[in-house]
């Protein structure tokens, strides 16, 4: 029995990057979910289908899902084919790369902020040919757009600067 043991649950295959990522995923999605959890909703939304709550809360289970599944089949990085090399740059260009989409959507609005922030990932991640970065980015950003705005009537701000004329 100790040979079983010892075999399997070593701190190494334990503590592999599948399994740190998706316990750090699985706090993220609880955290979500509790903070979906306090949406209000307006009298009689309880009676509703879909409330301001419904896609948070499926997020938040599809979320939790995924990481419990990641968690379980996570596999030592010595079995895994990743590369065990973390490209620190590419990440805290992504880190800038949100701040700035969240300061954008106040005054670029959700259309070009959007767009802007696909389009700059994309090439972060190495993408270069032009009709892939705004074919990628600017279509999707518009129909999703105008899905939500026509189809589902819902509110996005445009922005300070198409507000100031």
């Amino acid at each position: 029995m100790s040979n079983f043991t010892s075999k399997t649950f070593t701190k190494q295959n334990l503590l592999c990057r599948d399994r740190i990522g998706a316990m750090i995923f699985l706090v993220l999605c609880l955290g979500y979910g509790y903070q979906a959890s306090l949406i209000p909703m307006f009298p009689g939304d309880e009676y509703e289908p879909f409330t301001a709550r419904t896609l948070p809360t499926i997020l938040t289970f599809i979320g939790i899902g995924l990481s419990l599944l990641l968690l379980v089949t996570g596999q030592p990085d010595e079995k895994s084919e990743s590369d065990t090399n973390m490209n620190w740059l590419l990440l805290g260009g992504f880190i800038v790369l949100m701040a700035l989409y969240g300061l954008g959507l106040t005054y670029l609005g959700f259309v070009l902020a959007t767009g802007f922030f696909l389009m700059f990932g994309f090439y972060l991640l190495g993408e270069r040919r032009k009709k892939v970065l705004f074919g990628a980015s600017f279509p999707f950003v518009i129909a999703f757009y105008l899905m939500l705005t026509q189809g589902l009537d819902i509110y996005l701000e445009p922005g300070i600067i198409f507000t100031l004329w």
